[in-house]
């Protein structure tokens, strides 16, 4: 951005501008994912499964992530993975500061804010590194099969993506988070019920999926593939 000499703001050429469009859709992506991170300190009882809460919501994410990739491809979710992995990560920088910073004397709820809102290293990097397997292995599957399937059959593109992203995602978090402090078949079927309560999810949600993705391509007029595009999970530029 230049300012021309009467002070006024003069716009590059190669300015990129991103529709508000897309913006709500990356603002609900990271919302999913930060408020699933909270909310996973609690176990629920679900259809005879104990799973953590934030099996309510995160799913979600990877439904965005379907709807990211299906309309303005791969480069841009990457993009917004690695935006969501960054909130995440200054979400997390400040709770851990307000932690630790004296209480007030007159506030006794530190405990229990330790309680809820503290994290152990384990945990994050058990967190960060499903994460980003989980999602670039998501957005992967799905902008080739867009390519293999000529963008026929969304519902084989989201299912079959899920398949594999929650899949690594369930087994990286819960093997790294848990390995040796609870029984392997424990471990095993905590991994199992992830995977397809969170599988299953995805195939409920699949008709609003295809309402969300047709509105987008509507409104935006593209769709994309990713013919010519870099897979590179760390590349930050086009």
């Amino acid at each position: 951005m230049e300012f021309n000499i009467k002070g006024r703001i003069k716009k590059n050429k190669d300015t990129r501008h991103y529709s508000i469009w897309f913006v709500f859709v990356l603002s609900v992506f990271v919302t999913c994912l930060i408020t699933s991170n909270i909310i996973s300190v609690k176990l629920i009882h679900i259809f005879g499964i104990i799973l953590p809460a934030g099996v309510i919501i995160f799913p979600i994410s990877y439904i965005i992530g379907d709807i990211l990739t299906e309309v303005y491809g791969y480069s841009l979710s990457r993009k917004v993975i690695w935006i969501g992995f960054f909130c995440n990560l200054i979400t997390i920088i400040f709770v851990w500061l307000a932690g630790i910073i004296t209480p007030a004397q007159f506030w006794n709820g530190q405990d229990a804010y330790e309680k809820i809102l503290g994290f152990t290293p384990r945990l994050l990097v058990a967190s960060f590194i499903a994460y980003l397997a989980g999602e670039f292995s998501n957005a992967f599957v799905l902008a080739k099969m867009k390519i293999l399937t000529k963008g026929r059959w969304l519902w084989s593109r989201t299912i079959g993506s899920t398949l594999v992203g929650q899949g690594i995602d369930s087994l990286l978090f819960i093997t790294i988070a848990f390995m040796g402090t609870v029984p392997f078949i424990n471990l095993l079927t905590i991994i199992i019920s992830q995977w397809l309560f969170k599988t299953l999810y995805e195939i409920i949600v699949t008709p609003f999926t295809y309402i969300a993705v047709n509105f987008l391509k509507h409104k935006e007029g593209i769709d994309v593939f990713d013919y010519e595009t870099s897979f590179n999970p760390i590349k930050f530029t086009d």
